[in-house]
């Protein structure tokens, strides 16, 4: 009996371990006989699956913004059934975060989990001197306009859009000032020479300039003279250039009409000439109407061109010069030619005399020569009382020769002469007969006023 007591434990694991379990299939329970059969403990063989008695095996899939295609062993009626496979995909505009496909697993889950998460772009960086607007923020499909600043222009993509890769499409543009600024020049004028000028001062105001982008003009630049230059007759044109900070320039230009008011050009007169000032026939001039050598000017000297295009006055004439020889001295009779004519007097014991004859021979074949440099000859000849002086055909008193002998230190024992300028001033003598190129030579080298060798440098020598 103690022995049976000791035993009985031993056969009731033995018979614990008899009791057989057995699996219903499609059941998803055990249920537990008894047998009298004693056998070794073996593992449960794999479940059968009963698709007829359970259907709804993992709960249902439902993926917000997404959707699930599944395929069942069993048919297309089956979305959750044990061993379905559903392959999952999200709506435009999402992605999927997750296994691409899941199956439902023996444990009534599935064999993984996954959602929609929006697709979206980072945000656009700001635009220096421009803008964007986007119609969708930075979602998927949304487009970025850009635009710049009045004076920018936009290089590159105007348009960006959020694509489905989570990326912009393009690149950033950027906003550039390709815009010359605007200048405007003063508007074009005409000027009238000022009197006794051939220019007229002009002043204007300085161009005006706007830059259309950040409203900054580096510089203007000036092509011509400056405001308040003079400017000769004719048309001048003015520019200036203007640069901004991009170096964008543009440029305008205006015109300066300078004119020269003129009367009718003067006709020198018959034995005489002009010497005018400035340019001769232009408002302000004055012309001073002089005589050649033996004439004398009848009429106003000085005639001026006046605004109205017109001279003053009228035209005077060169007369031929009218010799007094009845003064009362020396002194009078030679203030008739001062600052009119030189003076070669000629002084000789006898009209037989062989150096007067030469001469007066010589200076008659010059006589061209000597009228052109305002040369008279005066003679005095012979003894007293039988003494001759004459100017031409002029004759002299005895008294005025006197006093020209004692003036001029002439002696009546041989020839001599002497050369008067027309300040009447003793420049040369001569003890024999001078040769007209050798009194010509003198008067051209030391006697001639710069008026008289401006004219004879003009019109040449006539008598060659």
């Amino acid at each position: 009996p103690r022995m049976a007591q000791e035993a009985a434990p031993v056969l009731l694991v033995v018979l614990a371990r008899l009791v057989a379990s057995t699996w219903h299939e499609g059941s998803g329970y055990y249920l537990e006989s008894h047998t009298n059969e004693v056998y070794a403990e073996e593992p449960p063989p794999e479940p059968a699956l009963d698709y007829r008695r359970v259907p709804q095996w993992c709960a249902t899939l439902n993926i917000h913004r997404g959707e699930a295609t599944c395929y069942s062993p069993r048919g297309s009626s089956y979305r959750s059934s044990l061993g379905t496979r559903c392959e999952l995909s999200c709506t435009r505009g999402y992605r999927l975060v997750g296994p691409s496909a899941v199956q439902c697993l023996p444990n009534r889950h599935w064999s993984g989990m996954a959602y929609c998460r929006q697709i979206r772009c980072h945000v656009l960086p700001a635009v220096l001197r421009g803008s964007y607007v986007c119609s969708a923020g930075v979602q998927m499909d949304s487009r970025c306009d850009y635009t710049c600043l009045p004076g920018y222009q936009l290089e590159g993509d105007r348009s960006r859009i959020c694509m489905e890769d989570g990326r912009w499409s393009g690149s950033e543009p950027i906003c550039v000032d390709l815009e010359p600024p605007k200048i405007r020049c003063p508007d074009s004028r005409e000027r009238i020479a000022e009197p006794g000028k051939l220019t007229a001062t002009v002043y204007w105001d300085p161009p005006r300039v706007r830059d259309s982008a950040d409203g900054v003009i580096k510089r203007v630049m000036l092509r011509g003279p400056e405001p308040g230059s003079e400017f000769p007759e004719g048309e001048h044109v003015i520019r200036y250039t203007a640069h901004d900070q991009a170096y964008n320039r543009a440029s305008c230009k205006f015109s300066i009409r300078v004119q020269v008011r003129r009367c009718p050009v003067l006709k020198p007169p018959q034995n005489g000439y002009i010497s005018c000032t400035s340019d001769g026939n232009n408002y302000g001039a004055t012309c001073e109407y002089l005589c050649d050598g033996g004439y004398e000017r009848q009429g106003t000297s000085l005639r001026v061109c006046q605004s109205t295009q017109q001279w003053t006055g009228s035209q005077p004439l060169c007369a031929p010069m009218q010799i007094n020889t009845d003064v009362n001295s020396a002194a009078s009779l030679l203030d008739q030619f001062h600052e009119k004519r030189r003076l070669f007097v000629i002084s000789a014991p006898d009209p037989s005399n062989r150096y007067y004859k030469m001469q007066i021979s010589m200076l008659q074949q010059a006589a061209c020569g000597l009228e052109l440099r305002h040369v008279t000859t005066v003679e005095l000849v012979g003894q007293p009382p039988h003494e001759v002086g004459r100017i031409r055909e002029h004759r002299l008193s005895l008294g005025i020769i006197e006093e020209l002998r004692r003036f001029l230190h002439l002696t009546r024992s041989h020839f001599n002469a002497v050369l008067l300028d027309k300040a009447g001033t003793d420049r040369e003598r001569y003890i024999s007969p001078a040769s007209p190129d050798e009194i010509f030579a003198f008067i051209d080298t030391f006697l001639l006023s710069e008026r008289e060798a401006a004219r004879r440098a003009q019109s040449g020598d006539p008598c060659e």
